[in-house]
Protein backbone atom coordinates (compact mmCIF):
# COMPACT_ATOMS: atom_id res chain seq x y z
CA UNK A 1 0.00 0.00 0.00
CA UNK A 2 1.45 3.41 -0.51
CA UNK A 3 1.03 6.17 1.99
CA UNK A 4 -2.04 8.75 0.29
CA UNK A 5 -0.67 11.36 3.08
CA UNK A 6 2.45 11.72 1.12
CA UNK A 7 0.60 13.85 -1.77
CA UNK A 8 -2.17 16.43 -2.19
CA UNK A 9 -4.23 17.20 -4.91
CA UNK A 10 -2.70 20.13 -6.59
CA UNK A 11 -5.30 23.35 -6.72
CA UNK A 12 -6.67 23.70 -9.90
CA UNK A 13 -5.31 20.74 -11.41
CA UNK A 14 -8.78 18.70 -12.67
CA UNK A 15 -7.33 15.53 -12.79
CA UNK A 16 -6.69 15.37 -9.02
CA UNK A 17 -9.69 17.02 -7.82
CA UNK A 18 -12.86 15.39 -6.27
CA UNK A 19 -16.57 16.83 -7.12
CA UNK A 20 -16.70 19.06 -4.72
CA UNK A 21 -13.72 20.58 -5.12
CA UNK A 22 -15.52 21.64 -8.68
CA UNK A 23 -19.37 21.97 -8.05
CA UNK A 24 -19.84 24.77 -5.52
CA UNK A 25 -17.25 26.84 -6.99
CA UNK A 26 -16.80 29.72 -10.19
CA UNK A 27 -14.07 28.85 -12.25
CA UNK A 28 -13.92 32.14 -15.15
CA UNK A 29 -10.65 30.82 -16.77
CA UNK A 30 -9.84 26.84 -17.72
CA UNK A 31 -6.25 26.12 -19.15
CA UNK A 32 -5.92 23.17 -22.12
CA UNK A 33 -2.42 22.33 -22.61
CA UNK A 34 -1.39 21.12 -26.39
CA UNK A 35 1.40 18.49 -26.29
CA UNK A 36 2.70 16.51 -28.83
CA UNK A 37 4.30 12.32 -28.68
CA UNK A 38 7.23 12.68 -31.09
CA UNK A 39 10.74 12.43 -30.74
CA UNK A 40 13.00 14.65 -28.73
CA UNK A 41 16.31 14.26 -29.84
CA UNK A 42 18.35 11.38 -28.16
CA UNK A 43 18.04 12.30 -24.51
CA UNK A 44 14.92 13.79 -23.76
CA UNK A 45 11.47 11.79 -23.89
CA UNK A 46 8.74 11.58 -26.07
CA UNK A 47 6.30 13.65 -23.27
CA UNK A 48 8.41 16.35 -23.28
CA UNK A 49 6.24 19.20 -24.53
CA UNK A 50 2.93 17.28 -22.56
CA UNK A 51 5.32 17.15 -19.78
CA UNK A 52 6.64 20.63 -19.91
CA UNK A 53 2.73 22.12 -20.71
CA UNK A 54 0.96 19.70 -18.03
CA UNK A 55 3.48 20.91 -16.12
CA UNK A 56 3.06 25.01 -16.60
CA UNK A 57 -0.22 24.65 -16.50
CA UNK A 58 -0.91 23.33 -12.97
CA UNK A 59 2.04 26.42 -11.69
CA UNK A 60 -0.02 28.99 -13.24
CA UNK A 61 -3.58 27.68 -11.54
CA UNK A 62 -2.20 27.28 -8.39
CA UNK A 63 -0.46 30.59 -8.24
CA UNK A 64 -4.07 32.41 -9.55
CA UNK A 65 -5.71 30.66 -7.02
CA UNK A 66 -3.17 31.75 -3.92
CA UNK A 67 -4.06 35.35 -5.23
CA UNK A 68 -7.87 35.10 -5.05
CA UNK A 69 -8.69 33.77 -8.42
CA UNK A 70 -9.85 30.70 -9.68
CA UNK A 71 -8.34 29.04 -12.54
CA UNK A 72 -8.12 25.39 -13.15
CA UNK A 73 -5.75 23.41 -15.62
CA UNK A 74 -7.43 20.50 -18.18
CA UNK A 75 -6.05 17.55 -18.52
CA UNK A 76 -3.43 17.98 -21.83
CA UNK A 77 -3.93 16.67 -25.04
CA UNK A 78 -0.90 13.88 -25.86
CA UNK A 79 -0.85 14.28 -29.75
CA UNK A 80 -0.03 17.34 -31.89
CA UNK A 81 0.19 17.82 -35.09
CA UNK A 82 3.34 15.82 -36.41
CA UNK A 83 2.58 15.31 -39.81
CA UNK A 84 6.15 15.80 -41.17
CA UNK A 85 7.58 12.99 -38.59
CA UNK A 86 5.31 10.15 -39.62
CA UNK A 87 8.68 8.67 -40.75
CA UNK A 88 10.28 8.56 -36.89
CA UNK A 89 9.05 5.61 -35.49
CA UNK A 90 5.89 5.94 -32.69
CA UNK A 91 5.32 9.69 -33.67
CA UNK A 92 1.29 10.25 -32.87
CA UNK A 93 0.39 12.83 -35.51
CA UNK A 94 -3.26 14.43 -34.77
CA UNK A 95 -4.46 16.18 -37.41
CA UNK A 96 -6.08 19.92 -37.41
CA UNK A 97 -9.10 18.88 -38.10
CA UNK A 98 -8.82 16.40 -34.93
CA UNK A 99 -7.94 19.33 -33.02
CA UNK A 100 -11.07 21.49 -33.74
CA UNK A 101 -13.33 18.98 -33.02
CA UNK A 102 -11.64 18.56 -29.65
CA UNK A 103 -11.32 21.78 -28.98
CA UNK A 104 -14.80 22.54 -30.21
CA UNK A 105 -16.58 19.61 -27.68
CA UNK A 106 -14.18 21.18 -25.08
CA UNK A 107 -15.70 24.33 -25.60
CA UNK A 108 -19.43 23.25 -25.38
CA UNK A 109 -18.42 21.19 -22.48
CA UNK A 110 -17.77 24.18 -20.13
CA UNK A 111 -19.32 26.72 -21.51
CA UNK A 112 -22.49 25.52 -19.32
CA UNK A 113 -20.43 25.91 -16.08
CA UNK A 114 -19.47 29.67 -16.19
CA UNK A 115 -15.91 29.24 -17.69
CA UNK A 116 -15.46 32.41 -19.30
CA UNK A 117 -12.15 32.25 -20.89
CA UNK A 118 -10.00 28.82 -22.37
CA UNK A 119 -6.68 29.88 -22.93
CA UNK A 120 -5.09 26.80 -25.11
CA UNK A 121 -1.45 26.62 -23.40
CA UNK A 122 0.62 25.37 -26.74
CA UNK A 123 3.81 23.17 -26.15
CA UNK A 124 4.36 22.35 -29.18
CA UNK A 125 5.56 24.30 -32.39
CA UNK A 126 3.70 22.20 -35.17
CA UNK A 127 0.06 22.93 -33.35
CA UNK A 128 -1.28 26.12 -35.67
CA UNK A 129 -4.27 26.26 -33.39
CA UNK A 130 -4.98 30.21 -34.64
CA UNK A 131 -7.34 28.97 -37.48
CA UNK A 132 -9.02 26.71 -34.70
CA UNK A 133 -9.74 29.90 -32.56
CA UNK A 134 -10.69 31.45 -35.56
CA UNK A 135 -13.23 29.39 -36.88
CA UNK A 136 -15.02 28.33 -33.51
CA UNK A 137 -14.80 32.32 -31.46
CA UNK A 138 -17.64 33.15 -33.37
CA UNK A 139 -19.68 29.98 -32.24
CA UNK A 140 -19.10 30.48 -28.11
CA UNK A 141 -18.94 33.58 -25.66
CA UNK A 142 -15.62 32.18 -24.12
CA UNK A 143 -13.31 34.41 -24.99
CA UNK A 144 -10.27 32.20 -26.60
CA UNK A 145 -6.70 32.85 -27.13
CA UNK A 146 -3.35 31.26 -27.09
CA UNK A 147 -0.47 31.24 -25.32
CA UNK A 148 2.69 29.51 -26.69
CA UNK A 149 4.58 28.95 -23.20
CA UNK A 150 8.28 28.70 -24.26
CA UNK A 151 7.57 32.58 -25.89
CA UNK A 152 6.49 34.04 -22.44
CA UNK A 153 10.12 33.65 -20.81
CA UNK A 154 13.44 35.41 -21.65
CA UNK A 155 14.94 33.62 -24.33
CA UNK A 156 18.21 36.17 -23.70
CA UNK A 157 19.42 33.72 -20.63
CA UNK A 158 20.12 30.61 -23.27
CA UNK A 159 23.41 30.65 -25.25
CA UNK A 160 20.99 28.98 -28.12
CA UNK A 161 17.55 28.43 -27.03
CA UNK A 162 17.16 25.84 -30.00
CA UNK A 163 13.85 24.92 -31.75
CA UNK A 164 13.43 21.53 -30.69
CA UNK A 165 14.93 19.72 -27.78
CA UNK A 166 17.24 22.39 -27.69
CA UNK A 167 18.81 24.02 -24.74
CA UNK A 168 15.49 25.96 -23.69
CA UNK A 169 13.29 22.38 -23.49
CA UNK A 170 16.48 20.70 -22.19
CA UNK A 171 16.42 23.36 -19.18
CA UNK A 172 13.29 23.01 -18.53
CA UNK A 173 13.40 19.42 -18.22
CA UNK A 174 16.09 19.42 -16.12
CA UNK A 175 14.07 21.33 -13.85
CA UNK A 176 10.83 20.17 -14.22
CA UNK A 177 11.43 16.10 -15.02
CA UNK A 178 15.52 15.26 -14.48
CA UNK A 179 14.46 11.73 -13.83
CA UNK A 180 13.72 11.58 -17.55
CA UNK A 181 16.60 13.16 -18.99
CA UNK A 182 19.22 11.01 -19.98
CA UNK A 183 22.20 11.35 -17.84
CA UNK A 184 25.15 11.01 -19.92
CA UNK A 185 25.73 14.40 -21.84
CA UNK A 186 28.20 12.52 -24.68
CA UNK A 187 24.96 11.25 -25.76
CA UNK A 188 22.94 14.08 -26.68
CA UNK A 189 22.79 14.68 -30.31
CA UNK A 190 23.97 18.25 -31.00
CA UNK A 191 20.67 19.07 -32.73
CA UNK A 192 22.15 20.69 -35.95
CA UNK A 193 19.60 21.47 -38.86
CA UNK A 194 20.22 21.53 -42.28
CA UNK A 195 19.02 24.93 -43.57
CA UNK A 196 16.31 25.12 -46.79
CA UNK A 197 17.93 24.83 -50.25
CA UNK A 198 15.40 27.96 -51.23
CA UNK A 199 16.56 30.74 -50.29
CA UNK A 200 13.28 32.51 -49.70
CA UNK A 201 12.26 29.89 -46.99
CA UNK A 202 15.63 30.42 -45.32
CA UNK A 203 14.81 34.39 -45.27
CA UNK A 204 11.58 33.70 -43.65
CA UNK A 205 9.13 35.14 -46.41
CA UNK A 206 8.29 31.73 -47.48
CA UNK A 207 7.19 28.82 -45.67
CA UNK A 208 7.28 24.84 -46.38
CA UNK A 209 6.83 22.46 -43.57
CA UNK A 210 10.35 21.15 -42.96
CA UNK A 211 10.43 17.02 -43.57
CA UNK A 212 12.16 16.34 -40.36
CA UNK A 213 14.20 13.28 -40.65
CA UNK A 214 15.44 15.55 -43.97
CA UNK A 215 16.40 18.23 -41.73
CA UNK A 216 18.30 16.82 -38.47
CA UNK A 217 19.92 13.38 -38.00
CA UNK A 218 19.31 13.24 -34.00
CA UNK A 219 15.66 14.67 -34.59
CA UNK A 220 16.53 17.96 -32.46
CA UNK A 221 16.98 21.41 -33.91
CA UNK A 222 19.28 23.23 -31.68
CA UNK A 223 22.44 21.97 -29.40
CA UNK A 224 21.10 21.36 -26.12
CA UNK A 225 24.94 20.81 -24.35
CA UNK A 226 24.67 23.70 -22.55
CA UNK A 227 21.42 23.44 -20.53
CA UNK A 228 21.27 24.04 -17.21
CA UNK A 229 18.61 22.98 -14.78
CA UNK A 230 18.77 26.25 -12.58
CA UNK A 231 18.17 28.25 -15.57
CA UNK A 232 15.28 26.30 -16.60
CA UNK A 233 13.63 26.87 -13.07
CA UNK A 234 14.32 30.63 -13.41
CA UNK A 235 12.93 30.69 -16.96
CA UNK A 236 10.11 28.29 -16.05
CA UNK A 237 9.11 30.78 -13.25
CA UNK A 238 8.97 34.28 -15.86
CA UNK A 239 6.77 32.27 -17.80
CA UNK A 240 4.65 30.95 -15.02
CA UNK A 241 4.59 34.42 -13.53
CA UNK A 242 3.44 35.97 -16.69
CA UNK A 243 0.88 33.73 -17.86
CA UNK A 244 -0.74 33.62 -14.40
CA UNK A 245 -0.97 37.77 -15.07
CA UNK A 246 -2.68 37.26 -18.46
CA UNK A 247 -5.30 34.66 -16.76
CA UNK A 248 -5.99 36.83 -13.78
CA UNK A 249 -6.86 39.97 -16.44
CA UNK A 250 -9.27 37.34 -18.32
CA UNK A 251 -11.03 36.61 -15.18
CA UNK A 252 -12.08 40.24 -14.54
CA UNK A 253 -11.84 41.55 -18.36
CA UNK A 254 -14.95 43.11 -20.01
CA UNK A 255 -15.35 40.71 -22.68
CA UNK A 256 -16.76 43.44 -25.02
CA UNK A 257 -14.12 46.25 -23.70
CA UNK A 258 -10.79 44.01 -24.41
CA UNK A 259 -9.86 46.57 -27.14
CA UNK A 260 -10.06 50.42 -26.86
CA UNK A 261 -7.51 53.75 -26.04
Amino acid sequence: MTDSSAYAPQSGVLQEQAWPAMRNTQWPVALLPFGATEPHNTHLPYGTDTILGTHVAGQVAARCIARGTNVVALPALPFGVNTTQLDLPFTINCMPSTQRAVLYDVIQSLEPHGVRALVLLNAHGGNELRALVRELQPSTSVVLSIVNWWQAGDHSVFAEPGDHAGELETAAMLHVAPHLVQPDRTTWGNGHARPSVFPAVRSGWAWMPRRWTQVTDDTGVGNPIHAVAAVGAAFVEQAVERIADYCMQLAHVDPNQMWRD
